[in-house]
């Protein structure tokens, strides 16, 4: 087992698992200071490309945004997700990850997963290669938002689905905007570390979008607080700047040639 997976897992029971996404260098730099895990997320398509959906997103662009990542990540465990159609199936989604791992240097790959595509995660680990699961609310595969794990049918097919990923081979897994109930149970029976948004404080780590935390996507769901107003940081600062250009105080001598 790779030293960072291994690192990872062993913090399981003995404290918070600390997770945020990136998808330059100037923020992975920041990042790997203080995280366990860092994300290269499909959520990119929304945050940085003004994208509805994560769905057109291409690998190519994953792959580049996680090579710009992977430079200034050294101590954290460096994720990426696989966009929407590049795990279709078995080989494909092997042949795919194997190329994100080769062109970035990351640690582990993340799928999304539904009823159907445990094979995926099976193939992967029987390759070597190692995956992060996701269940609860999975925007590759679904339509409309809805938080999962309300009523006990949801509770029994969730528990059921975290039992098979951790099974497959998975090394963690994602609870997205699954009940507090729900997801305390699926983090009591898995011996992987279970990775919270909008899932509670019962998960054995949470992970953000940096943008929405920092104030900056405009997108502020329930489960996210906004830790700082990053926006107005920005906004007053530009302002500032271009006062000084018309007002001619910048640039001075000291920043002249």
């Amino acid at each position: 087992m790779k030293t960072k997976i291994k690192n990872f897992l062993n913090k399981k029971n003995k404290r918070k698992l600390i997770c945020l996404t990136s998808y330059a260098k100037s923020i992975s730099r920041i990042l790997d200071k203080y995280c366990d895990l860092i994300l290269v997320g499909d959520s990119l398509a929304n945050v940085l490309y003004g994208m509805k959906t994560t769905h057109n997103l291409k690998l190519e662009t994953m792959i580049d945004h996680a090579k710009s990542v992977k430079l200034g990540t050294k101590n954290s465990l460096l994720v990426v997700d696989m966009p929407k159609n590049s795990y279709k199936n078995p080989n494909q989604a092997v042949k795919n990850a194997k190329l994100i791992i080769k062109k970035t240097g990351c640690d582990a790959i993340k799928i999304e997963n539904n009823s159907y595509n445990l094979n995926i995660v099976k193939a992967l680990k029987k390759s070597k290669i190692d995956v992060m699961g996701h269940i609860g609310y999975t925007p590759q595969f679904k339509k409309k938002f809805k938080a999962e794990g309300k009523n006990r049918k949801e509770q029994i097919k969730l528990l059921r689905q975290a039992q098979n990923i951790e099974k497959a081979g998975a090394f963690s897994i994602v609870l997205e905007c699954i009940s507090k109930k729900t997801a305390n149970k699926i983090t009591q029976l898995l011996k992987i570390p279970t990775i919270g948004i909008g899932s509670s404080n019962v998960c054995d780590g949470q992970i953000l979008v940096t943008d929405d935390m920092l104030g900056i996507s405009g997108f502020y769901p329930k489960f996210v607080k906004k830790f700082v107003n990053l926006e107005k940081i920005i906004e007053n600062s530009i302002k500032k700047y271009k006062k000084e250009i018309i007002s001619k105080k910048f640039p001075n001598n000291n920043n002249s040639f």
